[in-house]
């Protein structure tokens, strides 16, 4: 199995929700339910919170999570990701996978990131991107979830923010959004910030469009599993009904009490 490496980018400045990745959900802080639930996966050899803001570092290391310092001109998390692994991780196999998993991804489960990491195992791609079934018409029809469809050989064919596949000549159609939870073969990170922004990224505002218009493969492993990237308090309020329930939950929680 490959060696991974989880990074969490996180930051106070969401425009959405300012200040979401420390709002406490049954208890903990929402990055830091994220943290336990990847760190509990088997496949994940090092866990650490990246962020350019002192008040989620200082939350990380008191909860005794580790955590390294980013610049706050980032435009995305990858690009985030891509500082932390050169900061903390400089002599890591260019081969070697860094899984990000978003510091708002708050159902991500172990095995979703072990399945990530499996599928970069088998080989064919630098990228691997979760996604999670859709269980909701008016989600799959809103513009705030990124949707995604993908080739019979499992890669992805487009992102958009609209519904696809269409359900206007068919109804019952396949419903699944991108996740945050995304492997990156290392020496891939600085690639991806050196390519210039494309077309297609920029109309619909998802990052990954830049590695499909670059000629590049996006492999998509899909989970059953409902997930919840928090954008949102009414996000956060669903988040801790289904975190209350949750099985993984119960597995950290337990330890921390």
């Amino acid at each position: 199995m490959t060696d991974c490496l989880c990074i969490i980018p996180a930051r106070m400045g969401s425009c959405r929700f300012p200040g979401k990745p420390l709002e406490p959900l049954l208890g903990l802080a929402l990055v830091l339910h994220v943290y336990e639930r990847c760190a509990l996966s088997p496949g994940i050899g090092r866990t650490v919170i990246a962020t350019c803001d002192e008040a989620i570092a200082e939350a990380a290391r008191a909860h005794g999570a580790e955590v390294v310092m980013t610049a706050d001109s980032h435009p995305g998390c990858v690009d985030r990701t891509d500082e932390a692994v050169a900061l903390i991780a400089p002599d890591m196999a260019d081969d070697g996978l860094v899984l990000m998993v978003q510091g708002d991804e708050v159902l991500v489960s172990p095995k979703m990131c072990d399945d990530i990491i499996a599928a970069y195992d088998e080989g064919g791609s630098q990228v691997v991107n979760l996604a999670s079934k859709m269980f909701s018409r008016e989600d799959h029809e809103g513009p705030n979830s990124v949707k995604v469809v993908t080739a019979l050989n499992g890669n992805a064919l487009f992102f958009s923010r609209a519904a696809i596949p269409s359900p206007s000549r068919t109804p019952d159609v396949p419903m699944y959004q991108q996740t945050g939870v995304i492997g990156f073969a290392k020496s891939f990170l600085p690639k991806f910030g050196k390519l210039p922004r494309t077309p297609l990224e920029q109309i619909e505002g998802i990052d990954m469009l830049r590695t499909l218009e670059h000629g590049m493969s996006v492999r998509i492993v899909h989970t059953e599993q409902e997930t919840i990237g928090v954008d949102t308090p009414d996000d956060l309020a669903r988040a801790e009904k289904m975190l209350r329930h949750d099985p993984v939950t119960q597995q950290y929680l337990s330890s921390l009490s």
